[in-house]
């Protein structure tokens, strides 16, 4: 029972995917947080045109 018990301390895959679920998670924040700030300039600059042809 000892030696199971060790080696489910010792046992880092979880906490490997734990860490990549992280960085996952982080990388989708920044991505959507990118795809927002460039949608919204890229709308701005597309009324600008679309005023200035009128």
């Amino acid at each position: 029972m000892k030696t199971l018990f060790n080696r489910f301390v010792k046992d880092e895959s979880g906490a490997t995917a734990i860490e990549y679920g992280l960085i996952a998670a982080l990388i989708a924040v920044a991505a959507i947080t990118a795809m927002t700030t460039l949608g919204t300039k890229l709308g701005t600059t597309f009324t600008a045109v679309s005023d200035k042809l009128k």
